[in-house]
């Protein structure tokens, strides 16, 4: 049985907290074990990254961007067993793990990677003498991984702050600790120095010492929103720069004008994608009423069609859900709705697929009739569980779409260019999709506003949260 322990300068070392069991969610059983790191495993990883960090930092960004650059092709060479990993990881299907989730962490290294070569500065001149203004490292960054996309996040955080010149610890989710050891790998086989990228494993217990951490200058995380309010609350003491990625209840608006298999197909993948695991997805679907038979009973038949079951398999649509507790509290949510009236179009039940009839399955679920006040409807269910409602108009589907304390994603779905632009200027969210849904490059900033968090993943906004603005006047 695999043994996850923490990566320290290099090499693996544990700590003196209780073992935890790794779950493979398709089936149920234990595949590995983590050992978690404790306060001073986690001490040692800091001096270590900082004694790093300054020679890192001292390399310039040519030298920085060209590891990264480097660590993106291997990514790529390895995808394959990287997307298996994550697999085992999560209970994700394999289809999509190879085809968007794992390569969208090698996009990101080499985004970074060639940003890291084009820093710039700011210059001015006075009369008696000069000044100039430049981007500099934070030092030791650190990183708190949701469970969903281990390889996404793990790259996604720890990129942009290599580039910036920091060194990164990644704390990866206690549920999804096997991939990131081989990001590490990669990284090192890329030519990344040791004691810039280290794994701390462990649960809330050894997040919460990373928070109170003086020698760590920022977090990123990505999970829920009570989560970011821990986070929040446990760094104040040391000041940190934090960035929170949190949870979603995305809107997404489908117009009467708008391609009928379109929507459709968008409406499917915005909810059913990774179990419906995915913060930004668009878990309300508002259709105008004028097609909203029509389409309920096209979303009903395509639902119904789909395959779940053993996420390595081809033929399969979805996978399993992280963990049993998660998926009973996925079911609590639709026998809550239709306690409160919804309609069970589509699925809601727990299933048991032939050879994996211990996993964590579900059927994808569709609850119509549905009503804004409705608890699973405002609320994060993080499953596959879409709720469908009505409008009449565009404006009542504006203000409707608005009604929520989350802003991570939303969607409109029309024919009318005027009224793309129109409707997405409104919608109160970090990313706004037209046409299509949670498309992510890397040159696109990711993150949310109001109870969504704030700070972004990706872009050129993301390099600057790992940097400092240092300014230089030079008397004459």
């Amino acid at each position: 049985m695999q043994i996850c322990r923490s990566l320290v300068g290099g090499k693996t070392v544990t700590g003196t907290a209780p073992a935890i069991d790794k779950i493979y969610p398709a089936t149920g059983e234990v595949i590995a074990r983590i050992e978690p790191a404790d306060d001073a495993v986690l001490d040692i990883a800091v001096a270590t990254a900082t004694a790093a960090q300054a020679e890192w930092a001292a390399r310039g960004g040519q030298e920085r961007g060209r590891v990264l650059g480097r660590a993106a092709q291997l990514l790529r060479q390895n995808n394959d067993e990287l997307a298996k990993l994550e697999v085992m990881d999560v209970g994700k299907c394999l289809g999509e793990a190879v085809s968007a989730d794992v390569p969208s962490g090698a996009d990101a290294m080499e985004f970074f990677g060639a940003l890291a070569q084009t820093g710039t500065g700011d210059m001015r001149r006075y009369p008696d003498a000069i000044a100039y203004c430049e981007r500099v490292p934070l030092g030791v960054c650190a990183g708190i991984g949701a469970w969903n996309y281990p390889v996404q996040i793990a790259c996604w955080k720890a990129a942009p702050a290599l580039a910036a010149g920091n060194a990164f610890i990644l704390k990866p989710s206690e549920m999804t600790p096997l991939t990131a050891h081989m990001v590490a790998d990669l990284l090192c086989e890329a030519g990344l120095p040791d004691g810039l990228f280290q794994i701390v494993h462990g649960d809330h217990t050894i997040g919460r010492a990373i928070c109170a951490h003086p020698g760590i200058a920022k977090i990123s995380l990505t999970g829920g929103v009570d989560t970011g309010r821990l986070i929040m609350g446990q760094s104040a003491e040391t000041l940190k720069k934090v960035t929170l990625e949190l949870g979603g209840k995305s809107p997404l608006i489908v117009f009467a004008d708008a391609d009928f298999d379109l929507a459709v197909q968008t409406a499917l993948d915005a909810n059913f994608y990774t179990a419906g695991e995915v913060c930004s997805n668009a878990t309300r679907v508002f259709v105008e009423a004028g097609i909203a038979a029509d389409f309920e009973a096209a979303l009903v038949e395509r639902t119904r069609a789909m395959r779940v079951g053993d996420p390595m398999a081809d033929d399969v649509q979805m996978g399993a859900l992280i963990s049993e507790p998660h998926l009973l509290k996925v079911l609590d949510y639709i026998d809550g709705g239709t306690a409160e009236g919804a309609t069970l179009a589509a699925g809601g039940k727990r299933i048991h697929p032939q050879g994996f009839e211990n996993g964590y399955f579900m059927e994808p679920t569709i609850l119509t009739g549905c009503r804004d006040d409705m608890r699973h409807v405002r609320e994060e269910i993080f499953g596959p569980v879409m709720s469908v409602l009505t409008f009449e108009d565009e404006e009542e589907a504006i203000t409707r779409a608005n009604a929520t304390s989350f802003g991570l994603g939303a969607g409109l779905i029309t024919a009318d260019l005027a009224r793309a632009h129109r409707v997405a200027d409104r919608l109160e969210s970090g990313n706004v999709w037209v046409n299509t849904y949670n498309i992510l490059p890397p040159g696109l900033p990711f993150g949310g506003v109001k109870q969504s968090g704030f700070g972004r993943e990706n872009s050129a906004y993301s390099l600057e949260a790992y940097s400092e603005i240092k300014a230089t006047y030079i008397q004459l």
